[in-house]
């Protein structure tokens, strides 16, 4: 079978293409390397460079694939508040293009969502702009019969994630501070829950929601169980040091997955367990 990773060079990307290759797939990526890393790369995949908001006229896609994975996005709160027309334009521009693509060859089409839909849809243009894109699929599901599962992510943690800059995510941030010997930045009291879910149980959801005709079809990949920053932080050690830092824009209290549907239909349950990754990372 031959496969199609939007953004294949990123976190998710990355993981998810290693996981295809294993299960002995051929395996084509594409990514404008905004965010991806080239040394991301996993051997045996072929890479692509540009950029999905232009369109789909390239050779590559002149080629048919059994399922495209589009993983490619602009993520995090922080940088749409500060530019919210590239990230409004890239997500929703490049979601429609790869979804046309999908409509013409009659491919099987998985959407990476985000758990940010739950917590005010006009409260960041990122919230927005993963939104709009589970109403292209259902758009392309109900007028043009695309088969689309949308996978809905929660605070995803793991192997290739980003430490530094905008799109850094905050167990990426840890990390790295850890391993520096620098204070830990929690944002305003650090009581802000999450659930942070192992970037293999990620993996293993989308590739679930592959094997099986969907339209339009929500999955909730989240691990079900949810900290606060500040336990986060102490996971590190007690007595590490901790600096605060003010509250930011968009940024909201708590979430929580409830993956019962996913589990039901996909058969999908989460292992990932946050204190163990933490116990590793510090020995």
């Amino acid at each position: 079978m031959r496969m199609l990773v939007t953004g294949g060079a990123g976190f998710v990307g990355a993981n998810l293409i290693k996981r295809l290759l294993k299960d002995i797939l051929d395996v084509v990526s594409v990514d404008n390397y905004s965010t991806g890393k080239r040394e991301n790369h996993q051997e045996g995949c072929q890479y692509h460079d540009f950029d999905l908001s232009y369109g789909f006229k390239y050779k590559v896609f002149d080629d048919e694939y059994d399922v495209i994975f589009h993983m490619a996005a602009l993520a995090r709160i922080q940088p749409s508040i500060k530019n919210p027309h590239k990230t409004l334009f890239n997500n929703f521009v490049s979601t429609l293009n790869i979804l046309e693509l999908a409509r013409q060859n009659n491919t099987r089409f998985i959407y990476a969502g985000s758990s940010s839909v739950h917590h005010g849809l006009f409260e960041s243009p990122y919230a927005w702009s993963k939104f709009s894109g589970e109403d292209l699929c259902k758009l392309y599901s109900n007028v043009y019969n695309v088969d689309t599962a949308i996978c809905r992510f929660y605070n995803v943690y793991g192997p290739h994630q980003l430490e530094e800059g905008d799109y850094s995510t905050v167990i990426g941030i840890f990390e790295k501070q850890y391993r520096e010997g620098k204070p830990l930045t929690i944002t305003a009291d650090g009581e802000q829950r999450r659930d942070f879910t192992h970037i293999d149980d990620i993996v293993d959801g989308v590739v679930k929601s592959s094997k099986q005709s969907f339209k339009g079809e929500i999955f909730e990949l989240g691990r079900g169980v949810n900290f606060s920053i500040n336990e986060i932080a102490d996971m590190f050690g007690k007595g590490y040091p901790k600096e605060y830092i003010e509250q930011r824009p968009g940024e909201y209290d708590v979430t929580l997955c409830d993956y019962t549907k996913a589990n039901q239909e996909l058969d999908w349950i989460p292992t990932g367990n946050i204190k163990d990754y933490i116990e590793n990372i510090i020995g």
